[in-house]
């Protein structure tokens, strides 16, 4: 889905009783007579499938289909184009209006939750559309080499994300009753735009009803997840196969100071980072330092993995389970995005989150020496 996390979306079911049909009615603008609209659902498997192929005939195409009680959530993919266009079911007649040259200004309407998720998404292509024109001056001020114009640029860019996040938070806080709320929640919650607590506090709110749903359900697993990784947490142990295929343990490696190094040879950012944990490492592990790095290398990749390790002078401890975004070490310490690092101390309680560059470098100093 190109809007918002199948990881979610899979989860989205409304409850509705009538047995009646709703009616999807869709303007095709742009589009030839005879392209094919194909309406998809998402089952309980997060499986997509094909519902419905509809025809374009005069700009337009129509479809009748039942209600349900329990309807997983659809999108429209016109033929030849990649863009998904989301919709919520809830028993009520349907308008879609598609533009061939704009896929992303493309909504159906319908219903309430169909109204905040067009609301939500016009607000958001606003922000997108300034972050664009900014980043387009920024780099015309860059390459003028206008250091002024540039911090300036800089700083605006900083207000308008922290403009579009607020915007979010307040929207989740207010609609957080509906499907769409719980969906805009749970992505909050998962790019780490609401933490654990902000995120309980929400759905401490919630009326029974939705309180049921099962996306609350399977947000309450990962905010438990997430609280056992968190500062002032001891982390969790684990074990997993080492270049040599011995497993090791992170409680085996445990030193004065221990970083826990989430990467994979694939990440960039990883691999620019690597240098500077390399300069750390060097630095302190005759005082106390330990690290042990995760790999998220993909199956089949061992080769990679190795490589990676020896290129970039990473004399330390190393396991992968070479399972990729799967890897049941990321997903007990709640990994979302690499890199990603926990500093423990002697007993192994988490200390620190996430340093890097020059923070990492400051903060073991603070420590050792």
């Amino acid at each position: 889905m190109t809007r918002l996390s199948l990881l979610f979306i899979a989860l989205l079911f409304i409850s509705c009783g009538s047995e009646d049909e709703y009616k999807l009615k869709g303007n095709a603008y742009g589009f030839a007579d005879g392209t094919k609209v194909f309406l998809f659902e998402v089952d309980q498997n997060n499986q997509s499938i094909v519902k419905d192929t509809l025809e374009v005939k005069n700009g337009r195409f129509e479809g009748n289909y039942p209600n349900a009680s329990d309807t997983p959530l659809n999108y429209i993919k016109m033929e030849g184009t990649n863009a998904n266009i989301v919709f919520f079911i809830e028993n009520e007649d349907l308008i879609a209006q598609i533009y061939k040259d704009s896929l992303d200004a493309s909504q159906v309407l319908g219903g309430k939750q169909n109204e905040l998720y067009s609301a939500f998404l016009n607000t958001t292509r606003g922000f997108n559309k300034q972050k664009g024109m900014l980043s387009q001056a920024y780099e015309k001020a860059r390459l003028e080499q206008d250091d002024l114009m540039v911090n300036e640029l800089r700083n605006e860019n900083m207000s308008l994300i922290q403009e579009e996040v607020n915007y979010k938070r307040q929207f989740v806080n207010e609609n957080s009753n509906s499907i769409f709320g719980l969906m805009l929640l749970s992505e909050l919650f998962y790019q780490e735009e609401l933490s654990a607590d902000e995120t309980s506090k929400i759905i401490g709110q919630l009326s029974p009803k939705m309180a049921s749903h099962p996306l609350v359900k399977d947000l309450k697993e990962k905010i438990d997840i997430s609280k056992k990784a968190e500062v002032g947490g001891i982390a969790p142990n684990f074990e997993a196969p080492s270049p040599t295929g011995e497993n090791l343990s992170l409680n085996e490696v445990l030193g004065k100071y221990t970083i826990i190094d989430f990467w994979a040879s694939w990440c960039r950012p990883c691999r620019a980072e690597n240098p500077n944990v390399v300069k750390v490492y060097e630095k302190y592990h005759e005082k106390g330092l330990n690290i042990i790095s995760v790999s998220l290398d993909k199956e089949g990749q061992k080769d990679r993995w190795t490589q990676a390790i020896a290129d970039d002078k990473m004399n330390w401890h190393h396991v992968s389970n070479l399972q990729f975004w799967q890897d049941p070490i990321a997903r007990q310490y709640n990994v979302r995005s690499i890199p990603a690092t926990f500093l423990l101390d002697e007993q192994g309680r988490i200390i620190d989150k996430n340093l890097r560059g020059a923070a990492l470098e400051q903060r073991i100093g603070e420590l050792l020496d």
